[in-house]
């Protein structure tokens, strides 16, 4: 699936209507956002089953504090409306492909349990 562009629009059905959407808080201007691009892209290609989207937080900076981001780029997962996981930083390929494989994995039925 390609990546597609979240706007405070598009993002409350966006998380409704998926599963797992993986979200990459990023700027034009920021060298390590665009670093970490094309490895974001490759890995949403790995990964049809899941929702890979972009923030532009110059565009969007509403959406960007909603989510309280003080640094770029900053990676956020979205389980079943849940946010899971949130990390500024670029990851290496191979840690954020264990990253989505981890938040596949994550049974929200037991987290919610264990954290009602």
């Amino acid at each position: 699936m390609a990546v597609m562009e979240m706007t405070k629009e598009n993002i409350q059905e966006t998380v409704e209507k998926n599963k797992l959407v993986i979200i990459d808080f990023w700027a034009t201007w920021c060298a390590p956002c665009r670093r970490f691009a094309p490895i974001f892209e490759t890995v949403a290609l790995k990964h049809p089953d899941v929702t890979f989207a972009k923030v532009d937080t110059d565009a969007q900076q509403e959406l960007a504090a909603q989510f309280d981001i003080k640094s770029i780029p900053t990676l956020a997962v979205i389980k079943e409306g849940d946010l899971i996981f949130m990390q500024p930083g670029a990851l290496p390929e191979d840690i954020f492909e264990q990253v989505v494989e981890r938040a596949k994995e994550i049974d929200m039925e037991e987290v919610r349990r264990q954290n009602p």
